[in-house]
């Protein structure tokens, strides 16, 4: 009975297509209005997660920036020292030391250690050389 009614007059296929049609309308209207809101859903999803991640860099950075300070602070404290060292070497150098440094540093050379020995009297351990005698006198 029903293919006859299919296959019968052109009234009742209208009808049945109308009525498919509306239907799908119908459907795709709520397919539109639901995935405007899941839309929304994964919108706010998405920024939750980005907020998460934003925070966990945040306090990574926050971290990394503590150590950097640290590390800043103890290099000045480092720095201060060796320039105290450095001025207190200059003060002990003779002028003839201090000529030959300077003599290296224009040349690119690296300084001997008994060219910047200073000339103070003090016990001298098995691990400390004495200045040589030749690098000290008027060269010939």
């Amino acid at each position: 009975m029903r293919a006859k009614g299919l296959a019968g007059a052109g009234g009742a296929q209208g009808g049945d297509a109308m009525a498919v049609k509306f239907l799908f309308w119908e459907l795709e209207k709520h397919l539109k209005s639901s995935s405007g809101a899941s839309v929304v859903a994964i919108d706010n999803k998405i920024e939750q997660a980005m907020d998460l991640v934003k925070s966990h860099l945040m306090y990574a950075v926050r971290e990394e920036v503590e150590v950097l300070k640290e590390q800043i602070k103890e290099l000045m404290e480092r720095n201060s020292q060796l320039e105290q060292e450095n001025n207190l070497l200059k003060t002990l150098a003779s002028p003839e030391q201090m000529a030959q440094f300077q003599a290296q540093v224009q040349t690119g050379g690296s300084p001997t250690g008994a060219a910047l020995q200073p000339q103070v009297p003090g016990p001298v351990g098995p691990a400390q050389a004495l200045p040589s005698a030749h690098n000290s006198g008027p060269s010939a």
